[in-house]
């Protein structure tokens, strides 16, 4: 079979690796031709675009690149009718994915969904889209089952969390060992996970490490985006207590006392490695002037959102200042604070459905187009 599949970020490449492994095990005639990245091109197939020329971020930022989006569009179309693929199909991404996923509908191509867009928590109305263009859809959090079935008819396959399996299939590094081929001393580590857009990095890192000099027992250790050269992180390297490592943010994170993470994917991968949070958000004043009319979600993070409650503190915008982000991470380096989060973090583990949702959205998806 003939699969074409496009994911436009850096979790999408993680998580279109992890299931062309799993495409590739089922369909040993597999052919893929994709958007994504350096991981799923280190799987095989061919890539056709990397998610770098992709990534635009916010409403002002999506309107100041629309030219570039089009011609895109333009382009995978194009790239997509001389391909002829049995099935497309979409990582996430719904701002592009869902414009081609309708063209391809109406061309008679099935339409896969894997990580479907987070209507439930803007954007609703995206819901007779979705039902017109998408064969199948494939959710990954464990109330969005009701949200599509329940609440819009839309039946859909619950398959787990992939983060459960990138975690589990990663090969581990011992804390001395990832110490010593990073140059870190025997402090504990306090990471920073700033997001893996230059618009996000430049606009959290500064903050973040703005409370460095308050905590001189721990080094602060930024997480470098693979999407990102050294270059551009040097001016925030000042300071003994501030390390930087690129492309190893599961190692850092399985080494790590605690975190400050912005929103998105990265606030459920360090509840998964059972480290303590606090997340920060700070977008441009425009883009949360709109966000905050338009999204009405008690939370930002994953973490939140699927357990309901409040287990990580989140500082967004005004409140993500030195003052709030020093007095809650001091309060999560205590340990009997630790001790409650840590718990929270078990329950969470286990609504999100064990390992296998690349091999079940895999076997999913070769059952359905045979």
């Amino acid at each position: 079979m003939k699969y074409y599949i496009i994911a436009g970020e850096a979790s999408g490449d993680l998580h279109g690796s992890n299931l062309m492994k799993s495409l590739y095990s089922e369909d040993a005639q597999a052919e893929i031709r994709f958007w994504g990245g350096d991981l799923m091109q280190n799987v095989g197939g061919t890539l056709v675009k990397h998610y770098k020329e992709l990534s635009f971020m916010g409403f002002l930022e999506v309107a100041m690149n629309l030219k570039t989006i089009l011609n895109n569009i333009k382009f995978c179309k194009v790239d997509i009718e001389n391909f002829k693929p049995d099935v497309i199909i979409f990582i996430d991404y719904p701002g592009f994915n869902m414009r081609i996923a309708k063209w391809a509908k109406s061309k008679g191509i099935k339409t896969h969904y894997y990580i479907a867009p987070q209507i439930w928590a803007w954007k609703e109305n995206r819901i007779k889209a979705i039902k017109r263009d998408f064969d199948k859809l494939y959710v990954i959090l464990p109330f969005e089952k009701d949200f599509f079935e329940v609440k819009h008819n839309f039946p859909v396959d619950f398959v787990g969390h992939p983060l459960l399996d990138a975690i589990l299939d990663r090969k581990s590094k011992d804390d001395k060992t990832f110490r010593t081929q990073n140059d870190l001393d025997q402090k504990p580590i306090i990471a920073v996970l700033p997001g893996s857009r230059k618009q996000e990095i430049s606009k959290m890192l500064s903050i973040m490490l703005s409370v460095v000099s308050y905590f001189p027992e721990y080094q602060f250790v930024i997480a470098g985006a693979p999407s990102q050269d050294f270059d551009f992180y040097k001016q925030f390297l000042r300071g003994e207590n501030i390390k930087f490592v690129s492309n190893k943010t599961y190692d850092l994170l399985s080494n790590s006392t605690a975190a400050l993470v912005t929103s998105g994917t990265a606030t459920l991968e360090t509840a998964l490695f059972k480290v303590p949070e606090v997340v920060c958000y700070k977008g441009s004043w425009t883009s949360y002037q709109i966000a905050k009319r338009i999204i009405t979600l008690k939370y930002i993070s994953l973490v939140n959102l699927i357990m309901d409650q409040e287990v990580v503190t989140e500082l967004i915008q005004d409140k993500c200042n030195q003052k709030n982000i020093k007095t809650e991470l001091t309060k999560i380096l205590d340990i009997k604070y630790r001790k409650i989060i840590l718990q929270k973090y078990n329950e969470l583990e286990q609504k999100l459905g064990g390992v296998g949702a690349s091999a079940k959205t895999a076997s999913l998806i070769f059952k359905k187009i045979s």
